[in-house]
């Protein structure tokens, strides 16, 4: 199993399970989430309850909630939007922080494509939720989500170059 960690804190944000989809040029990862029920689930097998003697306030009371898996599985943490300057801020330090930890190959495809993955999610800034990872370290690099037109699952988009993979 091959887990995706953030390059600037060592937090998980991403495993081999969540099949993922190159898109601007290799910059961004776009990964489908689901939405999941977790806790109690009502299992009826037929049986009649009141025949059976059992009385209506006998029953277990569990709650289920409604869960994305990805925030889930990797306990993402929600921030704040950003408008438009705090979002162009946060790509600046992002390049500044980023480009000493890739090799020089990287760094390259990086920097030429980088202006073109930031205006594809300009144009999406006010349908983005944004999130780190569990640490919520402040130089943590953000995943951010969104909900395709007519979906009901979000996707999720990850910077490729941001992420370590390491072998489980």
């Amino acid at each position: 199993m091959l887990v995706y960690q953030d390059l600037l804190t060592g937090d998980e944000l991403l495993s081999d399970s969540f099949p993922y989809r190159e898109i601007e040029n290799g910059i961004l990862w776009e990964v489908d989430g689901k939405w999941v029920v977790q806790g109690a689930v009502d299992v009826d097998i037929g049986a009649n309850p009141s025949a059976e003697g059992a009385d209506e306030g006998e029953g277990v009371d569990d709650q289920s909630v409604k869960v994305v898996d990805i925030v889930d599985t990797f306990r993402l943490q929600e921030q704040p939007p950003f408008d438009k300057k705090q979002f162009v801020g946060f790509i600046k330090k992002l390049i500044k922080s980023l480009t000493p930890k890739l090799d020089a190959e990287q760094q390259e495809i990086f920097k030429k494509n980088i202006e073109g993955a930031t205006k594809f999610l300009l144009s999406k800034l006010s349908d983005l939720q944004f999130f780190v990872g569990e640490s919520m370290h402040d130089d943590a690099c953000l995943v951010f989500a969104y909900s395709k037109e007519g979906a009901t699952d979000p996707t999720f988009l990850y910077f490729a170059h941001a992420l370590k993979e390491v072998k489980c």
